[in-house]
C-alpha cells in the first residue's frame, strides 16, 4: 500500500513530480529547438550586439533554473529547492529589467523583424515578460500550497517559452495572426496539463484558470494596446 502523505498516496506524489519535470523538459526542448532552427537556417547568428547575448543568456538561464527546480523536487531535495527558489525569485526581477530593456533597444536600433509591426512587437514582448513575472511571483507566494505553486510556475514557464516556440512557426506568413498562432502553441501545453489533471484528479485545478486566463487576456490585449495613441507615440519616439 502506498504511504499516505498529506492526503495523497506516495505513488501519486512521485507521479506528479515526474509529470511536472517532463513538462519542464518539454518546454526547454521547445525553446532550444526554436532558436536552433533559426541558427541552422541562417536567420540568426552570434554576430549580435552584446545586449542581445545578455538577453539570451538571462532567459536561457531561467529555463535551466526551472528544470533544476523540478529535478530537485523529483529527487525530494526540498531544502535545496527552497534555497534555489529564493535566488530564482530575485532572478525574475533581473529578467524583467533585461526583457524590457532589450526589446526597447531592439526598436531603437531597428533590429525588429520586418514582418512585425513595431508597436505590436513591443507590446507583445513587454506583456509577455510582465505576465511571466506576475505568474512566477504569484507561484512563489503560493509556495506553501504545492498544488497551486507548481501549476502557476508551469503557466509562467509556458508564457516565457513563446519567443522560442514562435521561431518554429512560419511567422512571415501569418500576418496579423502571429500572436494568436503563438497562443495556440501555449494552448497545446496547457491542454496536456489540464488533461493530466482530469485523468489523475478528476477535475481541472483552478490555478490553470487563473494562469492561462491571464495569458489569454494578455494575448487578447496585445494588438488593441499596441494601437493606442500613447503606444504609437512611444513607438515613434523610439524609432524616430
Amino acid at each position: 500500500m502506498a504511504t499516505i502523505v498529506g492526503g495523497f498516496g506516495r505513488d501519486a506524489v512521485v507521479r506528479d513530480r515526474g509529470f511536472f519535470l517532463i513538462m519542464a523538459l518539454a518546454i526547454s526542448a521547445t525553446v532550444v529547438a526554436g532558436f536552433t532552427l533559426q541558427l541552422v537556417a541562417g536567420r540568426s547568428s552570434f554576430a549580435s550586439p552584446w545586449w542581445v547575448h545578455v538577453h539570451g543568456i538571462t532567459f536561457m538561464g531561467w529555463l535551466a533554473i526551472y528544470v533544476a527546480q523540478n529535478v530537485l523536487v523529483y529527487r525530494n531535495d526540498i531544502a535545496l529547492h527552497r534555497r534555489l527558489g529564493r535566488f530564482a525569485a530575485g532572478y525574475v526581477g533581473w529578467m524583467v529589467l533585461v526583457g524590457l530593456s532589450v526589446n526597447t533597444l531592439a526598436a531603437i536600433n531597428h533590429r525588429i523583424p520586418p514582418f512585425f509591426e513595431i508597436n505590436v512587437f513591443l507590446v507583445m514582448d513587454w506583456l509577455t515578460v510582465l505576465v511571466f513575472a506576475g505568474l512566477t511571483w504569484a507561484g512563489v507566494r503560493m509556495r506553501h500550497r504545492t498544488d497551486w505553486h507548481r501549476r502557476l510556475m508551469l503557466c509562467a514557464a509556458i508564457m516565457i517559452m513563446t519567443p522560442g516556440a514562435g521561431r518554429l512557426l512560419p511567422l512571415p506568413l501569418l500576418g496579423t495572426w502571429i500572436i494568436w498562432s503563438i497562443w495556440l502553441i501555449m494552448l497545446v501545453y496547457i491542454g496536456v496539463a489540464v488533461t493530466y489533471d482530469l485523468v489523475t484528479r478528476g477535475k481541472v485545478h483552478p490555478a490553470y484558470f487563473w494562469g492561462f486566463g491571464a495569458i489569454t487576456l494578455a494575448t487578447a490585449l496585445m494588438r488593441p494596446l499596441a494601437f493606442t495613441p500613447p503606444m504609437l507615440a512611444i513607438t515613434a519616439a523610439l524609432t524616430g
